[in-house]
């Protein structure tokens, strides 16, 4: 029982310092300077046909390819001005997403001290963790369509290590984990034996979706 006592202050303590880096970021983070659409417009030849990378999301395609389902309105229609436009939406949809993805930390430390105390024997709590975890999917997925579904940048990312690039290498991790903790949540009832692996598949999701978060602020 002190041991998982000790986890879950642990679970706590790591959440406030992980929100508490990201909120001072955020405060002191300029959404111009991270996601600089003049220098992203001038980079790229606007009198050609490169105004869209080379490589995409295939949601970013869906919507925002040459030949996107967005391409179907004038407004976006595919010019270096309507481009321009374009990249202002993407960084409105990622500054979102990280505000959002701090409310989904917040959401994952809730439900996990509550489903500690639901493993301990407390039944009484089973709706409370539930009604935790459709907010935290809600908060989750929706976080991850803001990113999916922006509009791509200028031009692609350089070869090479960068925070980015392990930002979404994490959510690799924590997406599948999170569809993993999801699956076996509803296996749990006619198959109590799976309680380790959908607790390990949470705490992965939640460590990863913590990395994540650091790992963007640096």
């Amino acid at each position: 029982m002190k041991t998982k006592i000790a986890r879950m202050r642990t679970l706590f303590f790591s959440a406030i310092l992980i929100l508490s880096i990201s909120f001072k970021g955020h405060a002191q983070a300029d959404p111009a300077q991270s996601i600089n659409l003049l220098d992203e417009i001038s980079a790229a030849d606007t009198g050609s046909t490169t105004l869209l990378p080379p490589k995409m999301l295939p949601t970013q395609r869906l919507l925002w390819g040459k030949r996107g389902l967005m391409r179907n309105s004038d407004y976006f229609e595919l010019t270096p001005i309507k481009r321009q436009r374009e990249l202002k939406i993407r960084r409105d949809m990622l500054v979102s997403h990280q505000i959002l993805g701090m409310a989904t930390l917040g959401a994952m430390v809730a439900q996990g001290i509550v489903g500690a105390k639901l493993y301990s024997g407390n039944r009484g709590l089973v709706d409370a963790h539930e009604a935790l975890g459709a907010l935290t999917n809600i908060c989750y997925f929706t976080t991850a369509a803001l990113a999916f579904f922006a509009p791509p940048k200028m031009l692609n990312e350089r070869k090479g290590y960068s925070s980015i690039r392990i930002h979404k290498a994490l959510a690799v991790i924590h997406l599948s984990t999170m569809i993993a903790t999801n699956i076996l949540a509803g296996q749990l009832e006619s198959n109590p034996a799976l309680r380790p692996y959908h607790r390990a598949a949470a705490y992965t999701a939640f460590g990863s979706f913590a990395a994540g978060m650091i790992i963007i602020k640096f």
